[in-house]
Protein backbone atom coordinates (compact mmCIF):
# COMPACT_ATOMS: atom_id res chain seq x y z
CA UNK A 1 0.00 0.00 0.00
CA UNK A 2 1.51 3.41 -1.28
CA UNK A 3 1.88 6.35 1.41
CA UNK A 4 -0.73 9.57 0.70
CA UNK A 5 1.98 12.10 -1.24
CA UNK A 6 4.31 9.92 -2.59
CA UNK A 7 4.03 9.83 -6.29
CA UNK A 8 5.70 7.51 -9.43
CA UNK A 9 9.58 6.32 -9.33
CA UNK A 10 11.41 8.48 -11.56
CA UNK A 11 12.90 6.63 -14.88
CA UNK A 12 15.39 9.17 -16.52
CA UNK A 13 18.39 7.41 -16.27
CA UNK A 14 20.64 9.59 -18.15
CA UNK A 15 22.17 12.84 -16.98
CA UNK A 16 20.23 14.78 -20.01
CA UNK A 17 16.88 16.63 -19.48
CA UNK A 18 13.78 15.57 -20.78
CA UNK A 19 12.36 18.74 -20.24
CA UNK A 20 13.38 20.78 -23.73
CA UNK A 21 12.99 24.35 -24.78
CA UNK A 22 10.44 24.17 -27.68
CA UNK A 23 10.39 27.35 -30.00
CA UNK A 24 6.99 28.42 -31.73
CA UNK A 25 6.53 30.86 -34.25
CA UNK A 26 3.68 33.07 -34.92
CA UNK A 27 3.15 35.45 -37.75
CA UNK A 28 1.69 38.53 -37.76
CA UNK A 29 0.56 40.37 -40.91
CA UNK A 30 -0.61 43.90 -41.79
CA UNK A 31 -1.82 44.50 -45.73
CA UNK A 32 -0.97 48.23 -47.25
CA UNK A 33 -1.94 49.77 -50.36
CA UNK A 34 0.66 50.58 -52.22
CA UNK A 35 1.50 53.22 -55.66
CA UNK A 36 3.80 53.80 -58.16
CA UNK A 37 6.00 55.61 -55.45
CA UNK A 38 5.31 53.17 -53.15
CA UNK A 39 3.70 53.65 -49.60
CA UNK A 40 1.81 57.09 -49.00
CA UNK A 41 2.45 59.03 -45.98
CA UNK A 42 -1.40 57.82 -44.70
CA UNK A 43 0.29 53.85 -45.14
CA UNK A 44 3.39 54.77 -43.81
CA UNK A 45 1.91 56.17 -40.56
CA UNK A 46 -0.42 53.58 -39.98
CA UNK A 47 2.16 51.18 -40.85
CA UNK A 48 4.60 53.00 -37.94
CA UNK A 49 1.61 52.70 -35.77
CA UNK A 50 1.23 48.81 -36.35
CA UNK A 51 4.53 48.34 -35.11
CA UNK A 52 3.92 50.32 -31.88
CA UNK A 53 0.88 48.70 -31.69
CA UNK A 54 3.43 45.23 -31.76
CA UNK A 55 5.96 46.63 -29.60
CA UNK A 56 9.01 45.40 -32.02
CA UNK A 57 11.89 43.86 -30.18
CA UNK A 58 15.36 42.12 -30.80
CA UNK A 59 14.03 38.52 -32.48
CA UNK A 60 11.46 39.75 -34.31
CA UNK A 61 11.60 39.01 -37.87
CA UNK A 62 10.09 41.80 -40.68
CA UNK A 63 9.26 40.89 -44.17
CA UNK A 64 7.38 42.07 -47.13
CA UNK A 65 5.46 40.11 -49.48
CA UNK A 66 5.16 42.53 -52.78
CA UNK A 67 3.71 40.74 -56.07
CA UNK A 68 4.69 43.51 -57.48
CA UNK A 69 8.37 43.66 -55.95
CA UNK A 70 8.23 47.29 -55.22
CA UNK A 71 11.82 49.03 -54.58
CA UNK A 72 10.35 51.95 -53.26
CA UNK A 73 7.79 49.71 -51.03
CA UNK A 74 10.32 47.95 -49.78
CA UNK A 75 12.42 50.46 -48.67
CA UNK A 76 9.62 52.69 -46.95
CA UNK A 77 9.10 49.70 -44.78
CA UNK A 78 12.98 49.67 -43.92
CA UNK A 79 13.38 52.89 -42.73
CA UNK A 80 10.30 52.71 -40.53
CA UNK A 81 11.54 49.28 -38.79
CA UNK A 82 15.39 50.72 -39.17
CA UNK A 83 13.89 53.19 -36.59
CA UNK A 84 13.36 50.30 -34.13
CA UNK A 85 16.58 48.56 -34.89
CA UNK A 86 15.42 45.87 -37.05
CA UNK A 87 16.30 45.34 -40.52
CA UNK A 88 13.64 42.92 -43.38
CA UNK A 89 13.96 39.67 -44.23
CA UNK A 90 14.93 38.90 -47.69
CA UNK A 91 12.27 36.10 -48.19
CA UNK A 92 8.69 36.21 -46.66
CA UNK A 93 7.10 33.22 -44.89
CA UNK A 94 4.35 31.53 -46.71
CA UNK A 95 0.95 33.29 -45.12
CA UNK A 96 -2.61 32.51 -45.31
CA UNK A 97 -4.34 34.31 -48.50
CA UNK A 98 -3.84 36.24 -51.48
CA UNK A 99 -1.97 39.46 -52.14
CA UNK A 100 -3.09 41.05 -54.55
CA UNK A 101 -1.02 43.42 -57.32
CA UNK A 102 -1.69 47.17 -55.43
CA UNK A 103 -0.76 45.61 -51.75
CA UNK A 104 1.68 44.52 -50.06
CA UNK A 105 2.10 42.23 -47.02
CA UNK A 106 4.55 43.39 -43.62
CA UNK A 107 4.77 39.91 -41.74
CA UNK A 108 6.18 40.33 -38.46
CA UNK A 109 7.24 36.73 -36.92
CA UNK A 110 7.77 36.57 -33.88
CA UNK A 111 9.24 33.10 -31.48
CA UNK A 112 8.68 32.12 -28.33
CA UNK A 113 10.49 29.99 -26.15
CA UNK A 114 8.84 27.64 -23.42
CA UNK A 115 9.84 24.47 -21.41
CA UNK A 116 6.33 22.33 -21.23
CA UNK A 117 5.80 20.30 -18.71
CA UNK A 118 7.86 22.39 -16.31
CA UNK A 119 7.72 22.16 -13.25
CA UNK A 120 7.42 18.43 -12.48
CA UNK A 121 7.23 17.46 -8.89
CA UNK A 122 5.40 13.82 -10.41
CA UNK A 123 8.13 11.60 -8.94
CA UNK A 124 8.38 11.98 -4.92
CA UNK A 125 9.29 8.97 -4.21
CA UNK A 126 12.62 8.58 -2.32
CA UNK A 127 12.62 4.88 -3.72
CA UNK A 128 14.96 5.12 -6.79
CA UNK A 129 16.24 1.49 -8.04
CA UNK A 130 16.89 3.22 -11.48
CA UNK A 131 19.67 5.25 -9.76
CA UNK A 132 17.71 8.17 -12.30
CA UNK A 133 17.32 12.19 -11.90
CA UNK A 134 14.87 13.77 -9.90
CA UNK A 135 11.57 14.44 -12.47
CA UNK A 136 11.86 18.11 -12.41
CA UNK A 137 15.37 17.76 -13.58
CA UNK A 138 16.79 20.19 -16.06
CA UNK A 139 13.65 22.70 -15.92
CA UNK A 140 15.12 25.18 -14.13
CA UNK A 141 17.88 26.10 -16.00
CA UNK A 142 16.12 25.29 -19.30
CA UNK A 143 13.04 27.64 -18.30
CA UNK A 144 15.40 30.20 -17.41
CA UNK A 145 17.44 30.27 -20.37
CA UNK A 146 14.14 30.03 -22.76
CA UNK A 147 13.03 32.96 -20.75
CA UNK A 148 16.39 35.27 -20.83
CA UNK A 149 17.65 34.57 -24.43
CA UNK A 150 17.31 37.55 -26.89
CA UNK A 151 16.22 35.59 -29.79
CA UNK A 152 14.52 31.92 -29.13
CA UNK A 153 15.45 30.93 -32.66
CA UNK A 154 19.45 30.88 -31.80
CA UNK A 155 18.41 27.74 -29.20
CA UNK A 156 17.77 25.78 -32.77
CA UNK A 157 20.32 26.87 -34.95
CA UNK A 158 22.47 29.96 -33.32
CA UNK A 159 23.50 33.33 -34.81
CA UNK A 160 25.41 33.18 -38.07
CA UNK A 161 28.37 35.54 -37.96
CA UNK A 162 31.08 36.87 -40.47
CA UNK A 163 34.45 34.05 -39.98
CA UNK A 164 36.13 36.52 -42.11
CA UNK A 165 35.85 39.91 -39.58
CA UNK A 166 36.61 37.41 -36.23
CA UNK A 167 39.74 36.45 -38.27
CA UNK A 168 40.69 40.00 -39.25
CA UNK A 169 39.96 41.11 -35.58
CA UNK A 170 42.06 38.02 -33.77
CA UNK A 171 44.74 38.35 -36.23
CA UNK A 172 45.14 42.15 -35.79
CA UNK A 173 45.58 41.49 -31.51
CA UNK A 174 47.90 38.91 -32.14
CA UNK A 175 50.01 40.80 -34.81
CA UNK A 176 49.83 43.80 -32.08
CA UNK A 177 51.33 41.23 -29.27
CA UNK A 178 54.36 39.94 -31.73
CA UNK A 179 54.98 43.47 -32.77
CA UNK A 180 55.67 44.67 -29.41
CA UNK A 181 59.29 44.71 -27.67
CA UNK A 182 59.58 41.95 -25.26
CA UNK A 183 61.99 44.25 -22.96
CA UNK A 184 59.59 46.85 -22.05
CA UNK A 185 61.43 49.10 -24.50
CA UNK A 186 59.82 51.74 -26.92
CA UNK A 187 56.77 53.52 -26.20
CA UNK A 188 56.05 51.75 -23.51
CA UNK A 189 58.49 51.28 -21.69
CA UNK A 190 59.00 51.31 -17.65
CA UNK A 191 60.86 54.63 -16.44
CA UNK A 192 63.26 53.77 -13.99
CA UNK A 193 62.53 55.36 -10.04
CA UNK A 194 64.94 55.75 -7.48
CA UNK A 195 63.93 54.50 -4.43
CA UNK A 196 66.56 57.12 -2.20
CA UNK A 197 65.10 60.13 -0.89
CA UNK A 198 65.89 63.63 -2.86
Amino acid sequence: MALAGCGGIATNASVDSIHQPVVENANYTLDLSTGPGGLSYAEQRRLDGWFDAMDLRYGDRIAVDDPLGSEPTRSAVAAIAARRGLILSDTAPATQGYVTAGNARVIVTRSKATVPGCPNWSSRNDFNPNNATSSNYGCAVNSNLAAMVANPEHLLKGEKGDSDTLIMSSNKAINAYRAKDLNGGGGNAVKQTSSKAD
